[in-house]
Order: structure tokens, then sequence, then C-alpha cells
């Protein structure tokens, strides 16, 4: 079995650690292909070490809300006459908030507060009523939260998703696995890349950040991962590129979801 991941301090300590820490049987074959490391140190062992928990963004990570988002705000938007947007555009629209995802399908000419929130407001409405149309669990999701919970690890969720709706999501398509802590966007805790939210999660698990994997799917996560001091994961079946997710500062980029077993031990 050959299993993809670059070393880019490549030496031959690098391939030692290579043979004998993911050197896997052949009967996990379906845990090859992780791409690439960007940048691990030999000296810190951050790749190396034991993690006590992981920690998932919610949408573009464990479940697919594109279509869903995509189709509220645009009914939003042809209600006052406003021109609408590609499913795919919504890619770099989400993940900072629900706000800043109005702001960014308005025209430039109407991006005041007064209709910022008043599109707000009926996105709010019409998403919660339309919410799990097309949303679905990613494939892969199921078999890499069962091996998961069968090695007894600790799991959390964060979002910027309004925390009502994080919660709701959460009910609805992830009920049979055990959520120590779902945090969606509520006050007083700031929106992610702040630190704060996942730092206040590791709190009530008990773990330290750097016992604890983050796995996500845009630089709004890696660069919440590097703040507080976890291990940064990128999602490449999520929102947005691998290239976006090496720039902000993803150590590892896996391409289906159970390859995170061949990160954690």
């Amino acid at each position: 079995m050959t299993l993809r991941i670059v070393f880019l301090f490549g030496n031959s300590l690098a391939i030692a650690f290579y043979k004998i820490l993911f050197t896997k049987p052949k009967d996990t074959d379906k845990l090859i292909e992780i791409r690439p490391v960007r940048k691990i140190s030999v000296a810190n062992g951050k790749a190396f070490m034991t993690y006590k928990a992981v920690l998932f963004d919610l949408d573009g990570t464990l479940i697919n809300t594109l279509e869903d988002i995509s189709n509220a705000v645009n009914r939003v938007l042809i209600e006052r006459g406003f021109p609408t947007h590609t499913k795919d555009a919504y890619r770099y629209f989400v993940g900072d908030g629900a706000a800043r995802l109005i702001m960014r399908a308005l025209p430039i000419e109407v991006q005041n507060d007064e209709t910022i929130e008043v599109c707000l407001q009926a996105f709010k409405e019409d998403y919660a009523r339309n919410w799990n149309v097309k949303t679905k669990l990613y494939e892969g999701v199921s078999e890499m939260l069962d091996t998961l919970a069968s090695h007894n690890m600790q799991m959390a969720i964060l979002s910027n998703k309004p925390h009502e709706f994080t919660e709701q999501c959460v009910s609805e398509f992830l009920p049979h696995w055990n959520f120590q802590v779902v945090l969606g966007q509520q006050d007083p805790l700031p929106l992610k890349p702040d630190p704060r939210s996942a730092l206040e999660i590791a709190r009530r698990l008990e773990v330290l950040p750097e016992e604890t994997l983050y796995l996500g799917d845009t630089s709004i996560d890696m660069n919440t991962a590097k703040a507080a001091g976890m291990f940064p994961v990128g999602a490449l079946w999520g929102f947005r590129s691998a290239e976006e997710l090496e720039q902000s500062g993803a150590l590892v980029l896996i391409e289906k979801p159970i390859q995170i077993m061949n990160i954690l031990r």
C-alpha cells in the first residue's frame, strides 16, 4: 500500500517517521491518499502526539448546506429586485456568519446597515422554513464519526452559523453521535477566526488546545485552529480549495473523512 503524504522537512528522519507511523496493513487501504502536510516540525512533534478531542466545523465539513443556504438568500434577493448568485458563488460568501453572508450577496451600492439588517431577518425567516430541503451529510462522515466514537474520542462542533440553526442541524442530521459541545454564533463569544470560542470548547472538554485536532474546510477554520494552538486539518470535500487551506495554515489535507484516523493515534 502507498500512503501519499508529503513532509516538507524531507530527510532520512522524516522517512523513518513515515514508515513507523503511517504504514498500514492492507485491510486499511481505504485510509490512503492523505495530501499534503504543509509543514511539520520534528522538534515540536505536533503531528505525532496523541490527540484527545476532535473539533469540527459544521457547514462544508460535516454537512453540505450550500444549496439550502444559497436558495434562501437568492429568494430574499429576488423579493427585493436584487440580482442573484450561483450556488458556487456562495462557497465564498459563507463562513463568516449570517450578517456577512447577506452583505456579500447584496449589490455594493446597497450594502448599508439598514438593508443588511432587513435582508438578514428575511433570510433567517426563510432559512428557518427551508433549512433541510437539500442539506445532507457528506459521504463518509458517518463512517468517520462511528470510528471516532468507537475509539472514545471526544467530539465537538464549532460553527459561525447562528447557534439555534447550528443546534437544529446537529439534531436533524447528526443525532446518532455524542458531541460533548455544540456551539454556534452567540454572544458574548466572537465569531471565528477569533480563537476564544475554540478555546472555550477545549475548556469544557477539559483538554489542552494542543491535544485537539481541528477539522474544517475554509481559511477561517485553519486560522481559528492556529490561533487557538490546535492542529489544523483541511477537508477537501468542502466549500473551499486546497490552495486556500494550505495558504491559511493547514498542516494536513484529507480527501475523505475516514483519513482523519491516519493522523490520530
